[in-house]
């Protein structure tokens, strides 16, 4: 039996519904799984006596990754043990690209690559590039003017439905890809000029300290600032832009052009 966690959130529901397509029953985890009927199962991973992944051969564990590093190593934890005592055989953990270690977040996603590799369990580690939806959303325009401190960096952006494409690839068939570790960025590096040009605004990048006294002002969690400005300060330093073939090879195919995608995303933002 295959489960998927976080079936409700944007990435896992994607994948859910790409392995029903592939004609799998998957199961969704998920803290609300009355809309999943006879194959949602509830999960919380804030519960302390961890999931329940009674009967579960392989599961998609998508990160938990909305809240601080102790949070989500705590989280992330409790499943991995969850899968060792139930007699999981195989998890597939969408986790971050590792042109991605200099962001805030990383630290979580590198804990536990590390606790699936040092157990006994089967594992696939699927490191997810930034989202060209995010990079849009990011860069929209503000005032008429694309103001995000991107600088002139380019990031490696992916359309969150190729990541869940991949993700389905891998769960369709684990056993091909025990202990391998796949870097899932785009081919192509978008930069926030590019997005302003097919905007057609202009493009005028404020400083990070601007950025950040900006981001004040709205209604972030206390943890979010900080990752965001990750991401701006990371691009404009040019760590993020690197591609690599693995989205590719896991897809068959060439990947979606993400520019679309973040161009769909600014202008929803706007």
């Amino acid at each position: 039996m295959l489960l998927v966690t976080g079936a409700s959130g944007h990435l896992g529901s994607l994948i859910h519904a790409g392995l029903f397509a592939r004609g799998m029953s998957p199961l969704a985890g998920t803290r609300s799984p009355a809309p999943y009927g006879d194959s949602g199962r509830a999960m919380d991973f804030d519960d302390p006596a961890g999931p329940d992944l009674a009967g579960v051969s392989v599961l998609v564990l998508v990160s938990a990754g909305y809240g601080e590093d102790d949070v989500v190593i705590a989280r992330h934890g409790r499943v991995i043990a969850a899968a060792e005592r139930y007699g999981v055989e195989h998890v597939v953990y969408t986790s971050l690209a590792g042109g991605g270690d200099h962001l805030a977040f990383a630290l979580a996603h590198r804990w536990t690559e590390r606790r699936l590799q040092e157990s006994a369990l089967g594992w696939t580690i699927l490191r997810n590039g930034i989202y060209a939806e995010l990079f849009g959303q990011l860069g929209a325009p503000v005032g008429g003017v694309v103001t995000a401190p991107f600088g002139t960096g380019g990031l490696a952006a992916v359309s969150r439905q190729d990541l869940a494409d991949a993700a389905v690839r891998v769960a369709h068939d684990p056993t091909v890809h025990r202990g391998r570790v796949y870097e899932l960025t785009g081919p192509v590096a978008l930069t926030a000029a590019a997005l302003a040009e097919a905007l057609e605004v202009p493009y005028r990048p404020v400083s990070l300290g601007a950025q950040r006294r900006a981001l004040d002002d709205l209604s972030l969690l206390p943890f979010q600032p900080a990752m965001l400005m990750s991401i701006y300060s990371a691009t404009a330093a040019g760590f993020l832009a690197g591609g690599h073939a693995d989205l590719a090879g896991l897809l068959g195919r060439h990947p979606r052009d993400a520019m679309p995608v973040a161009l769909a995303a600014a202008r929803l933002s706007a």
